[in-house]
């Protein structure tokens, strides 16, 4: 039996009729009687009662109606969740976020437009340090990842979002919070608060020689656990940190926030993902990505 013989027999079903039903499906009335034939000869019995000017469903025609049009709209609607599926309509995108992506503003606007535009694909998250999402995303645990660059990321696609500028933070009762600018140079006596060196090898030694080209090499007196968490720091008295511009967004209440004169320090965020990559939802997110950033 063959997919389009539950069609034709559909189609006679509806009309009642052999003519109507073949110019209703685009073919001529006697290849479609020949299937009608064909077809009840493979089931074993009659469907249809012959009239001269019409036919009419037997029993057991009218049983097979019933099933033949499941059948049909079973198959019509696998055809759809299968080509949704294939341009990324549908589906599943798994990615991750370095705790301190999530604070700039165009990350969440990527997302927004992402979701917007592809509303049925489930979405799983999960933060973590970017050199920790490097890992996982190469070895297939997630698809893509947004993570704080520079990063050393081997043989995984880069797509950058985002560029920003490296702030000081200082604590409220600092010698120089009242300066919109400071000199890393400023800073040789105070503490440096830093994220461990593992999760996020490549930032921390570019804040190590911004310090060294000032002329100093950082006391360290407290690590943070994560980036965003220096703030919390700094207003507890560990000391001063640089982070990136976007986390003043958190308000943190006893610190002050000052671009840092000299040099620029600046850092990243981008997504990574593997290469030849052909998920549909992974591809259209990067499309999304690339396109909001074209449109800055």
């Amino acid at each position: 039996m063959e997919f389009r013989q539950l069609r034709y027999f559909l189609a006679v079903a509806e009309h009642l009729h052999f003519t109507d039903a073949a110019a209703h499906l685009g073919i001529a009335q006697p290849p479609l009687s020949q299937q009608i034939l064909k077809l009840e000869r493979e089931i074993g019995t009659q469907l249809f009662v012959r009239h001269p000017r019409r036919v009419e469903l037997t029993e057991a025609g009218r049983l097979f109606h019933e099933s033949a049009r499941r059948i049909v709209e079973d198959t019509q609607q696998a055809f759809v969740e299968v080509q949704n599926a294939g341009r990324g309509e549908t589906g599943r995108l798994s990615l991750g976020f370095a705790g301190s992506t999530v604070f700039h503003p165009l990350v969440a606007t990527t997302m927004q437009k992402y979701r917007h535009a592809y509303e049925h694909v489930a979405i799983s998250c999960e933060e973590s340090n970017s050199s920790l999402l490097l890992d996982r995303v190469a070895e297939r645990q997630l698809d893509a990842a947004l993570v704080r660059m520079p990063l050393n990321c081997r043989d995984l696609i880069v797509e950058p979002l985002v560029d920003e500028d490296m702030l000081a933070v200082l604590p409220a009762n600092h010698r120089l919070n009242r300066r919109r600018r400071v000199d890393l140079a400023n800073l040789a006596d105070d503490p440096f608060i830093l994220f461990p060196r593992p999760i996020g090898p490549d930032l921390y030694d570019s804040i190590i020689s911004a310090c060294r080209e000032a002329g100093f090499a950082p006391s360290i007196g407290m690590e943070s656990p994560q980036i965003s968490s220096a703030a919390n720091l700094v207003a507890a008295g560990f000391g001063v940190a640089v982070v990136p511009a976007s986390i003043r967004q958190i308000q943190v209440e006893g610190v002050s926030y000052h671009e840092l004169q000299g040099k620029p320090l600046s850092t990243g965020i981008a997504l990574i993902h593997r290469q030849r990559e052909k998920s549909p939802t992974v591809l259209n997110f990067v499309r999304i990505l690339r396109q909001h950033r074209v449109a800055r």
